[in-house]
């Protein structure tokens, strides 16, 4: 067994894959700090409860848009000019804006620099994800991954530490000087050698137009948003919006977003280990993610239907429903494995932003049926929904476990 073990370990410990683990870490202490900061931040600009929920919803908008478009900007680049130059672009973008963040003085200034953050963010876990996936051999890219989405669930607990100990500003600021500090890490990083050779070829590169051309491409494409869209749900309604829910339900402990976050990510922090052990034993990605998928509905139809009395069982369904998100890190290979070299920072770039910026739409149908079916009921509806399309869009995906990713895909 330890002859099997140490390659593994000796591979998953490469600088381009640390980095990589780390910089999506960084991204997700900056992506979750504003659900964790919302309620304080705004406030201290002088909003009213109801002017807190309505502007908070925007600027969670504005910063995913921010990601959907980053998302499809990045992941062009990262095709076309390579992984790397994606990498320092996206953090020393979304460091600038994160240490912005810390002196808004106004929810105009502070929305369009959400808005930039999001643009930032966008570029970075496509681009480590492809770097990782096409540096480390195909019997470890799973192994890999979970580091990647590992650290990526701490950083959003490093998030609501750092707000614990620190005023919101001050946390938005050690978000941008950390993904400062990550940059300089970054020039001991390579670029992927399968990139390098397809770069010196004629073939067509980041040309999104190729997914949308091909009705094979667009239909795996399309899948692989859509199955990503309840870990989206959850975390972009329920536990941003827990405060609301908790109201709804009439607790009378204020439900705390941040904890609701960090109970969240606890638990996905070791779904993402679960998933990515279990596709390697299972040889299989679609099992897992149906398994986690179905866990995922169940818990969320708890958190809206079960009749809690106290903070303590809202928490802990968070943190079950934070577990059931761990395939995220299964989402995310399977779209870097679904398609060719030349395409692949594009299609790994844009669809885990794609699948972020579902909150738009998903946010804001539960903002639009709360008006006649109140709060519970109107995430319910939206769940449901989000949940069954999701689980009918997995039968259609391929089982990626298996497949050599070292192709290009034709005109």
């Amino acid at each position: 067994m330890e002859s099997v073990q140490r390659p593994v370990a000796k591979e998953l410990i490469r600088v381009p894959v640390l980095v990589a683990a780390l910089g999506y870490l960084v991204d997700m202490y900056d992506l979750f700090l504003f659900s964790i900061v919302r309620v304080p931040s705004l406030k201290s600009l002088g909003l009213s409860d109801d002017e807190v929920l309505k502007d908070g919803v925007l600027l969670l908008n504005l910063q995913m848009a921010g990601l959907l478009i980053g998302g499809i900007v990045w992941g062009i680049l990262g095709d076309k000019k390579g992984r790397l130059s994606v990498l320092f672009g996206s953090i020393l973008i979304y460091s600038l804006a994160n240490i912005g963040n810390g002196f808004v003085q106004s929810v105009s200034t502070y929305a369009i620099l959400r808005f930039v953050a999001g643009f930032g963010l966008a570029g970075e876990l496509g681009a480590g994800i492809t770097l990782v996936s096409e540096i480390l051999p195909n019997r470890i890219r799973g192994y890999g991954a979970t580091l990647v989405a590992t650290l990526g669930a701490l950083g959003a607990l490093l998030a609501y530490l750092a707000s614990t100990l620190f005023d919101w500003r001050v946390s938005y600021i050690i978000g941008g000087c950390l993904g400062l500090l990550l940059l300089i890490m970054r020039i001991r990083v390579f670029e992927s050698g399968v990139f390098v050779k397809l770069k010196e070829t004629k073939i067509r590169r980041g040309d999104i137009r190729m997914i949308f051309n091909n009705k094979k491409r667009l239909k795996k494409y399309l899948t692989s948003i859509i199955i990503g869209m309840p870990i989206w749900f959850v975390a972009g309604v329920l536990i941003t919006f827990s405060p609301e829910f908790g109201k709804s339900m009439g607790i009378v402990e204020p439900i705390n977003a941040g904890k609701g976050i960090l109970f969240y990510f606890v638990g996905q922090t070791f779904g993402n280990i679960v998933s990515g052990i279990f596709s390697q034993y299972l040889q299989s990605r679609k099992k897992v993610i149906l398994g986690f998928l179905l866990m995922s509905f169940a818990f969320a139809m708890s958190f809206l239907l079960y009749p809690f009395q106290n903070a303590a069982w809202l928490y802990f369904i968070m943190a079950c429903i934070g577990f059931c998100s761990g395939y995220w890190t299964l989402f995310f290979t399977v779209a870097a494995e679904l398609f060719g070299t030349n395409l692949r920072a594009t299609v790994a770039t844009t669809v885990p932003n794609f699948v972020r910026a579902t909150a738009i739409p998903l946010t804001s149908a539960f903002v639009f049926l709360k008006t006649d079916f109140g709060t519970t009921k109107s995430a319910l509806i939206v769940g449901v929904f989000t949940y069954l399309l999701a689980i009918s869009a997995l039968a259609f995906l391929e089982e990626t476990f298996k497949k050599d990713i070292n192709y290009h895909e034709e005109v």
